[in-house]
C-alpha cells in the first residue's frame, strides 16, 4: 500500500470516528435534556398545586409521565394528577387516575396509598342513605381490596373505620325503605329490609330498631311467636333500650300506662320538692 493510498484511508478512518464521538455526545445530551424536561414539567406541576391551580398541576404531571413513562418520575407523577384532582374535588378526574395507576403500576411501592384514595375519592361523593348507592358499594369494594392486600398499614386501619361509617349508611338505607313500606302496611318487603340490617349490619346503630319493627310488623299480623321471638332477642341485646320498651309495651298494654303513671308522680314529688326547699331557704 502506498503512502498516498495509507493517508486517505487514515483520513476516512479519524472523520468516521469523529461523527461517531458526535452522535454519541449528541445522545448522551438528548438524554439528558429529556430528564431534565421531565423534572421541569414535575415541578411545574408541584408549583401550580402550591397556588391551587389544579387542572394545570395535574396537565403538567402527566406531562411530565407522558415525556419519560420508562423513568422513576411517571408512576409518581400520575400519583400527584390524581391527587391534583382530588384536591379540588374532581373526584371523577382522581378516580379515572387512580384506576389507570393501579392498572399500570401494579408493582409499584406506593399502590395502597393509591387504593387508598380510589377508595376516599369514591367515599366523598356518598351524600346520604337516599341517594344513589353506587358510591358507597365501589367505596366498600375498594376499602375491603385495599385492607385485603395491605392489611399492615396505615391506609388499611383508616379504611376499617371508613368501612363502619359505610355499614351504618347501608343500614340506614334498609330501614328508610323499611319504614316507607311499613307506613304504606306493605309488610313483606319491609320484613325483608328490616331482616337485611340484623342479617348484613348487625354491628351497625340500627339493629336495635330493626328488631323492634319486626316484633311490631309480627304482632300486627297476629304471628305472636315470631314476635315474641324478635322481642327475646332485643330484650337479651338491648334490654336497656327505647326500642326495647316499645316492644315490651306491645304485650304488656299496662306497662304504657304504668309508665305514664310514674312519670306523673314523678314530676308531682319534683314539684313538691321544689316547694319544700323555698319554705326552708
Amino acid at each position: 500500500m502506498n503512502s498516498k493510498n495509507f493517508l486517505i484511508i487514515l483520513v476516512l478512518a479519524l472523520f468516521v470516528i469523529s461523527c461517531s464521538k458526535k452522535e454519541i455526545k449528541k445522545s448522551v445530551i438528548k438524554e439528558k435534556s429529556l430528564e431534565l424536561q421531565v423534572q421541569e414539567a414535575y415541578n411545574e406541576g408541584v408549583k401550580a398545586l402550591e397556588v391551587n391551580d389544579v387542572l394545570f398541576a395535574a396537565k403538567k404531571f402527566n406531562e411530565a409521565e407522558i415525556l419519560f413513562p420508562q423513568s422513576d418520575w411517571a408512576p409518581k407523577s400520575a400519583l400527584m394528577a390524581a391527587y391534583s384532582y382530588y384536591k379540588q374535588d374532581y373526584y371523577e378526574d382522581a378516580i379515572a387516575e387512580l384506576i389507570r395507576f393501579i392498572k399500570i403500576y401494579k408493582n409499584h411501592k406506593d399502590l395502597s396509598y393509591a387504593y387508598y384514595l380510589l377508595g376516599i375519592s369514591y367515599y366523598e361523593q356518598i351524600v346520604d342513605e337516599k341517594k344513589d348507592l353506587q358510591s358507597i358499594i365501589n367505596s366498600k369494594k375498594t376499602f375491603l381490596e385495599l385492607i385485603k392486600k395491605f392489611p399492615n398499614t396505615e391506609y388499611a386501619l383508616d379504611a376499617e373505620f371508613k368501612l363502619d361509617a359505610i355499614e351504618d349508611i347501608l343500614a340506614s338505607k334498609e330501614i328508610y325503605l323499611g319504614r316507607y313500606y311499613f307506613d304504606r302496611k306493605k309488610w313483606i318487603p319491609a320484613i325483608n329490609r328490616f331482616k337485611r340490617v340484623i342479617d348484613e349490619f348487625d354491628q351497625t346503630i340500627y339493629t336495635e330498631e330493626a328488631l323492634h319493627r319486626l316484633v311490631e310488623i309480627y304482632y300486627i299480623l297476629g304471628l305472636k311467636e315470631e314476635s315474641l321471638k324478635y322481642a327475646n332477642l332485643l330484650g337479651y341485646n338491648y334490654q336497656s333500650s327505647l326500642w326495647y320498651e316499645k316492644s315490651y309495651s306491645l304485650f304488656d298494654k299496662t306497662y304504657e300506662n304504668q309508665k305514664k303513671e310514674n312519670l306523673k308522680k314523678n314530676k308531682k314529688s319534683n314539684f313538691i320538692l321544689r316547694k319544700f326547699k323555698t319554705l326552708i331557704e
